[in-house]
C-alpha cells in the first residue's frame, strides 16, 4: 500500500498561487496583494478543508513555503492553536536541494523526486501539499500526484507565481467533484487520467494555401 499524495491549491482566476494566506507572505517578484485570500475569504471552502486536514496526514512541502508555515504556525495560539499543533505533530518533508537547518520539530529533508517516490511507498499517513508551486511539474512528470483540489476565487491578480509552471507536463486530468460556493469560488477535485490521445483524423487540417505557407514561414523566421 503507497501513501497518496494530495495537493490543495487556493488558486485566482488566472492562476496565480502566490501568497494567499497574508501580508509579507511572499513578496518576491515585487507581488504585492499578498493575503489575497482572507480579503475574499469563503466558508463555502471549508468541507474541502475539513477533507485534507480532518484526518491523520503529513504535509509535502517546497522549502520556501516550509519556511513560511516555520515561522508562523509553532506561534500560532487562540483559534489557529488545533492547526498549530496538528502541523507541529504531522511530519514534514521539505523537498529541497538546499543543506540550511530545518528548525521545526519532526522535519524531514528529501533531496530529490526519487526520495518522495520512495516516500511515497513506505508505510505511513497520506502527504498533503499546501503552496509549494515549484515541486509540482516534477512531482507530476514523474506520476506521483494522486490527487488535485483546487479551490479557484473569482478574482484575477495580473502577476504572481503559477502552480503549473514551467517544466509542467502533458497531463490529462479527470474531474472526479466539484462545486461552486455562494461567493462564487470553484473547488474542483482531479486524478490524474489516460494520456492526451492524438489528433484525431476527422479533425480539420489547416489548408496549405498560399497565404498559410506564408505564415509558416514567418514563424519559422521569428516574425509572425
Amino acid at each position: 500500500m503507497t501513501r497518496k499524495i494530495t495537493g490543495g491549491m487556493f488558486l485566482s482566476l488566472d492562476g496565480v498561487m502566490q501568497a494567499p494566506g497574508g501580508p509579507g507572505e511572499d513578496p518576491m517578484g515585487g507581488f504585492d496583494q499578498a493575503g489575497w485570500v482572507f480579503k475574499l475569504w469563503d466558508d463555502g471552502i471549508e468541507p474541502a478543508l475539513g477533507k485534507l486536514f480532518g484526518g491523520e496526514y503529513d504535509l509535502l512541502l517546497g522549502r520556501r513555503t516550509y519556511d513560511i508555515f516555520a515561522a508562523y504556525w509553532p506561534y500560532a495560539e487562540g483559534d489557529n492553536k488545533p492547526m498549530s499543533e496538528a502541523f507541529t505533530r504531522a511530519a514534514k518533508y521539505v523537498l529541497t536541494r538546499g543543506d540550511r537547518e530545518l528548525p521545526w520539530e519532526n522535519s524531514h529533508r528529501l533531496p530529490s523526486i526519487e526520495a518522495v517516490a520512495k516516500l511515497k511507498q513506505s508505510h505511513g499517513p497520506d502527504l498533503v501539499i499546501q503552496g509549494s508551486s515549484t515541486i509540482y511539474p516534477g512531482l507530476l512528470a514523474a506520476g506521483l500526484i494522486d490527487e488535485l483540489v483546487l479551490m479557484t476565487f473569482p478574482l484575477t491578480l495580473g502577476r504572481g507565481k503559477r502552480m503549473f509552471g514551467e517544466g509542467t507536463p502533458v497531463e490529462r486530468l479527470e474531474m472526479t467533484d466539484h462545486w461552486v460556493t455562494h461567493k462564487g469560488t470553484v473547488v474542483a477535485t482531479y486524478r490524474p487520467a489516460d494520456p492526451l490521445p492524438p489528433y484525431p483524423d476527422e479533425a480539420p487540417i489547416p489548408i496549405a494555401s498560399e497565404r498559410e505557407l506564408e505564415r509558416r514561414a514567418r514563424i519559422e523566421a521569428g516574425t509572425w
